[in-house]
Parts: structure tokens; sequence; C-alpha cells
């Protein structure tokens, strides 16, 4: 059976360096192949952002609705979430930064034509962290599992 593929999005709060402002979280069972990352600035202050490996639970925000893309899969196992509040996770910079411009709409699409992969492992997740001051964005995943 081929894989199926999903996409979310959430408009995040502004995070800091220890908050990811979005996530998507594996059920701990099921590899997930992270095709495409879309991050836009929401407001007109530049703000600069990263990937992150996120490896313990902290508190992340709320799910964010899924789209199923593909006809007749079932319902997505990884989710989602937005911007991480109280208790921070573990995270580690993963390979790819940007600075969005001080303007509403500024971003960057980054694809993964070989797939960015979240192992079967409980808490596993890869998130967009500020590297400095956060900034509200719009940030929309699509993968398949």
């Amino acid at each position: 059976m081929s894989p199926s593929t999903y996409s979310a999005y959430v408009q995040t709060a502004a995070g800091d360096s220890t908050h990811p402002i979005a996530a998507l979280v594996s059920n701990g069972s099921v590899r997930v192949k992270i095709v495409e990352i879309g991050i836009f600035n929401t407001t007109a202050t530049a703000v600069d952002i990263a990937l992150c490996r996120v490896s313990t639970a902290g508190t992340p925000g709320s799910n964010a609705t899924t789209l199923t893309e593909t006809e007749g899969s079932a319902s997505a196992t990884a989710i989602l979430k937005g911007t991480y509040t109280s208790t921070a996770p573990t995270t580690t910079i993963a390979g790819r930064r940007a600075q969005l411009g001080a303007a509403i709409g500024s971003g960057i699409v980054w694809t993964f034509p070989d797939g960015l992969w979240i192992p079967a492992t409980s808490n596993a997740a890869v998130g967009v962290i500020p590297t400095g001051t956060g900034q509200v964005c719009d940030v929309y995943v699509v993968w398949s599992e």
C-alpha cells in the first residue's frame, strides 16, 4: 500500500528561541516523511526562524486540523501542533534557517524531495523555532505516512 499524503496549517503565537512556534509530532509508532514546510510572516517585523528536531514532549499548543489529500486514506497519525507554551521541549537546530522580511506575507517554502523523516519514537517531532525574538507566523506542513 502506498503512503497517504496529509497537510495541516496553523497560525502561531510569537514563540521564542526555546519554544517552537509549530511542530509536526509523530505518534511514536509510525515514521513520518515531511515533503514541504511553508512559513510566512504575518507582521511587519522581521523574524529569524529555523527548523528543529524535538525530542521531548514539552507543552505544545492546539492541534491543527489535518486535510487528507489522498483518496481513501485513513486518518493521519502525526499531528501539527501550535506554539509551545510553559514547558519548552528539548530541541536541536536542524540545518535550515531563514530570515523572514519585515513585511506581511514574507516567507519561505522548504521542500524535501527525499523526505525529512521523523522517527517512530515517542515525542519525536520536527518544528519551526525562532532563533531570536519570535513573531506570529502562518505555518503549513505537507507529509506522508
